[in-house]
């Protein structure tokens, strides 16, 4: 990018201010929404110490306790995506989604969208809606996803981390890979217990709120290497 904007080959205007932006989305829209979806899995998980060991008693009949976790093993992984899409359903890092703008006037339910309205999607709402989840909607139970047909890739407007359609999030998949792939290798390869004998209902799960939704504390974690190989 530093190339092209002292060339001054392009088309359009290009300067450090373009530069700055696109790493802003880079850093934003990657790396930080990734770290706190799994954030959040991890403290989901710590809580509730039952659902961990399920994850583990799957990784140890699908992978055994003499490597770690890759890539190609995580389609195996039932019980870990409905972990996954729990915690998004609870916690979904871009709450309002990324601003939209209506192209033209539209009723919705009758509700009459002038051309050119900002349009914010409250999928935090969606997800903690009793008429779409009506078995506790705020407790965390992977189990509800079991058999069910709903996705987070957009098809199902129950679940919609990564918002949908052509403006959806276009790291979807790439996310989709770290955050699964990195929980897998965290429950897999270690145990994990709450620090100064910490009670797992004594954990803060305040949430700050922004354009990504981060814990309001940092998560405090000991972890105890459990594979047998070196």
């Amino acid at each position: 990018m530093l190339n092209i904007m002292k060339s001054g080959e392009t088309e359009f205007q290009f300067d450090r201010g373009h530069v700055k932006a696109i790493l802003l989305d880079m850093l934003i829209a990657s790396m930080d929404t990734s770290a706190s979806a799994i954030d959040w899995i991890l403290s989901e998980l710590l809580r509730q110490p039952n659902i961990v060991k399920k994850l583990q008693k799957e990784s140890e009949e699908k992978i055994g306790m003499k490597r770690m976790v890759e890539e190609l093993d995580l389609e195996k992984m039932e019980y870990l995506n409905m972990v996954i899409k729990e915690s998004l359903r609870l916690h979904p890092v871009a709450p309002l989604l990324i601003p939209h703008q209506s192209i033209e006037d539209c009723t919705i339910d009758g509700y009459f969208i002038p051309k050119k309205s900002r349009i914010l999607v409250n999928t935090y709402a969606i997800g903690h809606d009793p008429k779409v989840w009506p078995n506790n909607p705020d407790e965390f139970i992977p189990e509800r996803f079991m058999g069910s047909s709903i996705d987070l890739r957009g098809h199902d407007f129950e679940l919609l981390p990564f918002g949908s359609g052509r403006r959806s999030c276009p790291g979807l998949q790439l996310g989709l890979i770290m955050i699964r792939l990195i929980v897998a290798q965290l429950v897999h390869c270690f145990d994990w217990e709450l620090p100064h004998g910490m009670l797992p209902n004594d954990l803060d799960m305040g949430e700050e709120f922004g354009l990504v939704t981060s814990r309001a504390k940092h998560l405090m974690a000991i972890p105890t290497y459990r594979l047998s190989c070196n």
